[in-house]
């Protein structure tokens, strides 16, 4: 018998205790100082209840354990609904201080029509089999002239005739003038970016011509929750603006945004993405923003009521009472998301549409895909990466983002490392542990 490849151990933050999670067997237990000891003392002696709950293993039988856990991850993701983006166009009447799109073209005469009828025919075709919807995405897809109503008009009625629900990802700014076009669809939720109390926002996600969106933003989710639409609040984060977090917070409760069930939020953590940025020493690491969103909500509990970061497994634990099946793979680009674009191209998913070097193939007006870079994608996983065999945090990282490690390495086959130990840490100090 030997200790699990799979335990993480790790002390709580704000405690003297300890966790120990082995997503493998699906276990999970707080411990004291001598209990987490004998988990890494060599020579130890080992309580039987290490071994009843999957801590203390046989390895040929955790082995095999583990390739049955392996087989069902992907048959289930290769049954899982699948996310199609689709992008009309680059084009936006907002100038975010931390846009990455900004030197992306918008061709001249682009056929949008045909483009995206040919995305529903493509879609038809090559996902026929498979539960999936459709997230309309930019660039802005709701600016305010007739070229893009019309697209709106005909994306809404084309998902409808299909069965198919239709998400959105808006900066807001026009969304109430759109609410009415949009109810008429299978709406499943409206994204919208709000990045802090008036003047904060307005001074990082303002108009072209430099004028505030604030109001017109907190306009459209108020019209899109009244019409009954589930909106998904995201704030984009970094030190310039995590600081009045607490007043947006208290912004959402009092305008009773946080007692709506068709209302969530979302964090999104501003890095480089696709070009370097001014002002990087504004932005943070994974572990250093949680550390500060921790410490945030420990002086202000009460914007959990607002947002409950995830710190890693830590959130679903302490909700569900149990853990999440093994994750094998965080990815989801070509396997359970694609993107497509009004020039025809095909990528393997959001952080990547729009980089002519990404494309994988053509949807429109010829049909191919480049089989060898579809298959660099959809055949990675913590099997595929070398640095992740022996990581005893693969089941709950799942290898990260892909893009983000072709980014930094130059092949998708490597990991983005999470820092799962001290967000586990964080968030059990949080919100408390549940075995």
């Amino acid at each position: 018998m030997r200790l699990s490849r799979y335990n993480i151990v790790s002390s709580i933050a704000g405690t003297d205790q300890f966790y120990i999670v082995n997503l493998l067997s699906g276990q999970a237990d707080v411990l004291g100082a001598d209990e987490a000891r004998q988990l890494t003392e060599a020579g130890a002696e080992f309580p039987k209840e290490f071994i009843e709950r999957g801590y203390v293993v046989d390895p040929t039988e955790e082995a095999s354990r583990y390739r049955k856990a392996y087989l069902d991850f992907i048959d289930g993701r290769d049954t899982d609904e699948i996310q199609l983006f689709y992008v009309p166009s680059y084009a936006c009447n907002f100038s975010c201080s931390y846009c990455y799109q900004k030197s992306y073209e918008t061709p001249k005469g682009a056929q949008q029509e045909a483009a995206l009828e040919a995305f529903f025919s493509y879609i038809d075709r090559q996902f026929a089999s498979r539960k999936k919807y459709v997230t309309l995405f930019g660039g802005e897809p709701l600016l305010p002239n007739d070229s893009s109503r019309r697209i709106v008009e005909l994306m809404v009625s084309r998902t409808a005739e299909r069965g198919l629900d239709l998400a959105v990802v808006t900066n807001g700014y026009h969304l109430a003038s759109y609410v009415e076009s949009l109810s008429r669809g299978r709406i499943r939720e409206i994204q919208v970016t709000l990045d802090g109390p008036k003047t904060v926002h307005d001074g990082r996600r303002h108009l072209v011509s430099g004028g505030s969106t604030f109001d017109a933003v907190v306009a459209g989710v108020d019209a899109a929750l009244a019409h009954g639409m589930a909106v998904n609040l995201r704030t984009v984060i970094d030190r310039d603006n995590l600081p009045a977090y607490v007043e947006l917070a208290h912004f959402a409760i009092d305008r009773g945004w946080t007692d709506n069930p068709k209302f969530k939020s979302q964090i999104g953590r501003n890095y480089e993405l696709h070009e370097c940025q001014v002002g990087r020493d504004r932005l943070y690491s994974r572990i250093e923003l949680h550390q500060d969103l921790y410490r945030l909500a420990t002086e202000h509990p009460e914007i959990l009521r607002f947002h409950r970061p995830a710190f890693s497994i830590a959130r679903y634990l302490s909700d569900k009472g149990k853990l999440p099946s093994p994750l094998f793979d965080a990815c989801p680009g070509t396997k359970t998301e694609w993107a497509f674009d009004y020039t025809g191209h095909i990528y393997s998913c959001t952080a990547t549409v729009g980089k002519a070097e990404e494309s994988l193939g053509t949807f429109f007006p010829d049909v191919h895909l480049e089989a060898d870079k579809v298959d660099c994608w959809a055949e990675r996983d913590v099997l595929s990466i070398p640095q992740c065999k022996s990581c005893e945090l693969q089941l709950a990282c799942g290898g990260g983002c892909g893009s983000v490690a072709k980014n930094q390495s130059g092949t998708v086959n490597a990991p983005d490392c999470r820092p799962v130990k001290e967000l586990l840490s964080l968030g059990l100090g949080l919100y408390g542990s549940v075995c």
